[in-house]
């Protein structure tokens, strides 16, 4: 996993519902807490593009439902600035359900991923069908 480039805007907050955009079984996740996130005392935690979060799957195929799984952010409705200076947003918020070590359990992503969530995990960019 590679660090991000500046300051990411963070769109999604704690108990945001997502689209899974993977074949794992999984429709609509629940962000339960963002990992690795450092921020001031009693703000609520916010995942942006190319985070790692704990989800809790709400809808999807009955052996899915109601599990927790670690998910990465590929894309996302809030506009974030990029280095060389545009502004980029998605039409949904999505993410991709993965293991502990980064692994994607789906073997297809729907729709387009983030330049920045691909650059930052390459088991992404193979199976990403388009990376914007």
């Amino acid at each position: 996993m590679k660090a991000l480039a500046g300051r990411q805007t963070r769109g999604l907050p704690t108990g945001a519902e997502i689209d899974c955009a993977d074949n794992t079984g999984a429709k609509v996740v629940e962000i339960i807490t963002v990992l690795a996130y450092h921020s001031t005392k009693k703000r609520q935690p916010a995942a942006g593009v190319g985070d790692v979060v704990v989800v809790s799957v709400k809808r999807g195929t009955p052996d899915t439902r109601k599990k927790v799984m670690r998910a990465v952010i590929i894309r996302q409705r809030r506009p974030f600035r990029r280095p060389d200076g545009t502004m980029v947003f998605f039409e949904d918020n999505a993410a991709v359900i993965v293991t502990e070590t980064g692994e994607t359990k789906g073997t297809e992503i729907k729709g387009p991923v983030a330049k920045e969530a691909a650059e930052r995990w390459p088991r992404i960019a193979a199976i990403a069908s388009s990376i914007i």
